[in-house]
Protein backbone atom coordinates (compact mmCIF):
# COMPACT_ATOMS: atom_id res chain seq x y z
CA UNK A 1 0.00 0.00 0.00
CA UNK A 2 1.41 3.52 -0.80
CA UNK A 3 0.37 6.22 1.13
CA UNK A 4 0.31 9.83 0.03
CA UNK A 5 0.16 12.59 2.56
CA UNK A 6 -0.62 10.11 4.91
CA UNK A 7 -3.54 8.82 3.21
CA UNK A 8 -3.84 5.47 1.80
CA UNK A 9 -3.63 6.17 -2.06
CA UNK A 10 -2.80 3.24 -4.35
CA UNK A 11 -1.76 -0.72 -3.92
CA UNK A 12 0.49 -3.18 -5.78
CA UNK A 13 3.05 -5.50 -5.51
CA UNK A 14 6.78 -5.40 -5.86
CA UNK A 15 7.88 -7.26 -8.61
CA UNK A 16 11.95 -7.00 -8.18
CA UNK A 17 14.51 -5.50 -6.20
CA UNK A 18 17.71 -4.86 -8.08
CA UNK A 19 20.90 -2.75 -7.08
CA UNK A 20 20.67 0.92 -8.20
CA UNK A 21 24.07 2.24 -9.57
CA UNK A 22 24.58 4.50 -6.54
CA UNK A 23 25.35 2.66 -3.69
CA UNK A 24 23.00 2.38 -0.66
CA UNK A 25 20.00 2.64 -3.55
CA UNK A 26 17.65 0.01 -5.06
CA UNK A 27 15.33 -0.21 -8.46
CA UNK A 28 12.10 -1.35 -7.32
CA UNK A 29 9.66 -2.15 -9.29
CA UNK A 30 6.50 -1.84 -8.89
CA UNK A 31 3.00 -3.38 -10.25
CA UNK A 32 0.46 -0.95 -9.32
CA UNK A 33 -3.31 -2.67 -9.57
CA UNK A 34 -5.41 0.04 -10.75
CA UNK A 35 -7.71 0.76 -13.71
CA UNK A 36 -4.94 0.42 -15.96
CA UNK A 37 -2.59 -1.88 -14.07
CA UNK A 38 0.93 -0.24 -14.47
CA UNK A 39 4.35 -0.85 -14.05
CA UNK A 40 6.78 2.04 -12.56
CA UNK A 41 10.61 2.11 -11.23
CA UNK A 42 11.27 3.95 -7.83
CA UNK A 43 15.06 4.62 -6.79
CA UNK A 44 14.68 3.63 -3.52
CA UNK A 45 16.92 3.39 -0.43
CA UNK A 46 15.73 0.13 1.85
CA UNK A 47 14.62 2.01 4.71
CA UNK A 48 11.90 3.31 2.51
CA UNK A 49 11.52 -0.41 0.99
CA UNK A 50 11.00 -1.02 4.65
CA UNK A 51 8.33 1.43 5.57
CA UNK A 52 10.13 4.83 6.62
CA UNK A 53 8.47 7.77 5.08
CA UNK A 54 10.17 9.69 2.17
CA UNK A 55 9.35 12.35 -0.22
CA UNK A 56 9.38 12.49 -4.17
CA UNK A 57 9.00 15.84 -5.83
CA UNK A 58 7.88 17.12 -2.21
CA UNK A 59 5.44 15.03 -1.81
CA UNK A 60 5.00 12.92 1.56
CA UNK A 61 4.92 9.34 0.37
CA UNK A 62 5.24 6.10 2.50
CA UNK A 63 5.22 2.07 1.50
CA UNK A 64 3.28 -0.33 4.20
CA UNK A 65 3.01 -4.15 3.77
CA UNK A 66 -0.41 -5.28 2.95
CA UNK A 67 -1.02 -9.01 4.72
CA UNK A 68 -2.14 -11.20 2.49
CA UNK A 69 -5.97 -12.06 2.51
CA UNK A 70 -6.54 -15.12 4.33
CA UNK A 71 -9.83 -16.57 4.08
CA UNK A 72 -11.38 -17.38 7.62
CA UNK A 73 -12.84 -20.83 7.60
CA UNK A 74 -16.03 -21.62 10.01
CA UNK A 75 -15.52 -24.72 12.29
CA UNK A 76 -18.90 -26.56 11.79
CA UNK A 77 -20.49 -28.90 15.04
CA UNK A 78 -21.60 -31.96 14.17
CA UNK A 79 -20.75 -34.70 11.66
CA UNK A 80 -18.73 -33.31 8.41
CA UNK A 81 -21.93 -32.76 5.50
CA UNK A 82 -21.26 -35.10 2.28
CA UNK A 83 -19.60 -33.22 -1.07
CA UNK A 84 -22.22 -32.30 -3.64
CA UNK A 85 -21.32 -33.04 -7.03
CA UNK A 86 -22.12 -30.20 -9.77
CA UNK A 87 -24.13 -32.42 -11.53
CA UNK A 88 -26.66 -33.25 -8.30
CA UNK A 89 -29.29 -31.20 -8.43
CA UNK A 90 -30.08 -28.46 -4.91
CA UNK A 91 -33.28 -27.83 -3.13
CA UNK A 92 -31.50 -24.45 -1.53
CA UNK A 93 -30.41 -21.36 -3.50
CA UNK A 94 -30.73 -20.06 -7.58
CA UNK A 95 -30.72 -22.94 -10.43
CA UNK A 96 -27.43 -22.37 -12.24
CA UNK A 97 -27.76 -22.60 -15.86
CA UNK A 98 -24.58 -22.71 -18.09
CA UNK A 99 -23.86 -20.05 -20.31
CA UNK A 100 -24.13 -21.37 -24.29
CA UNK A 101 -23.36 -18.96 -27.45
CA UNK A 102 -26.44 -19.48 -29.26
CA UNK A 103 -26.08 -20.33 -32.69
Amino acid sequence: MVYVEDAPSFYGRIEKIEPDAKAGWYQVTFLFLGIPARTVVWILREEYIDGEPFTMGGTPLRIELVPPFREETKKEEGPEKPQRTSSEPTSKGPKVIPLKPKR
